[in-house]
């Protein structure tokens, strides 16, 4: 909720008008007297502050105001010591907030030898940190299009393990691992196949689209299907 309005300023940067900021603390005194006492905690004009003028419709006359900067206007919120002082605060350490998390950090550029070690380190361990995820990602999530023994065994009208049976005969299966079935390098290198993982951490091994093809193709010209 946008408590008070916040503008861009060519001098401040962000700033809010001094009256506004004002009617929302709704001090007892008059706003020039209160403005005035604001300044006695040091706050520099062109730098904090910059006058101007507004044009009130309801009074049809124009008042002075202050343009008062974001920073300023927070210190002043806090000096207030009541509900609406704390509010306002909140408000711009929140507004702050959203501004520096949608401002990408710049780059980190080493300095020297040491740093550039260090930032190498960094970098490292972020990576090893990330691997698992990106692991579980390639191996369990990434499987579109990829289709098991049953579905493409389906297409010839053949069991899984008749099919299974004829691909360990033409060298698609890897023979030497025992506990599940792994293809070949050639049967992967030529996208024909890729072996994932199961969210029990067991090896499976799929068929592509191609390897689809690849299969039936060459169980007809087996005399197979």
């Amino acid at each position: 909720m946008q408590l008070l309005t916040i503008q861009e300023h060519k001098d401040l940067k962000q700033a809010v008008s001094a009256r506004e900021l004002y009617d929302f603390l709704q001090p007892t005194e008059r706003f020039a007297s209160w403005f005035d006492r604001q300044l006695q905690y040091g706050f520099v004009e062109t730098q904090d502050y910059l006058g101007c003028e507004v044009f009130n419709a309801l009074a049809r006359q124009t008042l002075s105001d202050f343009y008062v900067s974001t920073d300023m206007a927070k210190e002043i919120s806090m000096i207030q010591r009541s509900d609406k002082g704390r509010q306002a605060r909140q408000y711009f350490i929140e507004c702050e907030r959203k501004v520096k998390s949608a401002v990408p950090s710049a780059p980190v550029i080493p300095q020297n030898f040491a740093d550039a070690l260090q930032l190498a380190a960094n970098q490292a361990r972020q990576l090893e940190l990330a691997k698992p995820k990106v692991l579980h990602y390639d191996n369990v999530v990434e499987r579109a299009g990829l289709l098991n023994a049953t579905q493409v065994a389906q297409k010839i009208r053949l069991s899984a393990v008749a099919m299974n049976k004829v691909l360990e005969e033409l060298g698609v299966y890897n023979k030497a691992v025992k506990r599940s079935r792994v293809f070949q390098q050639w049967f992967i290198d030529k996208g024909l196949g890729a072996v994932k993982q199961t969210e029990q951490g067991h090896s499976q091994a799929l068929f592509t689209k191609r390897g689809e093809a690849w299969i039936i193709e060459r169980l007809i010209s087996e005399g197979v299907a």
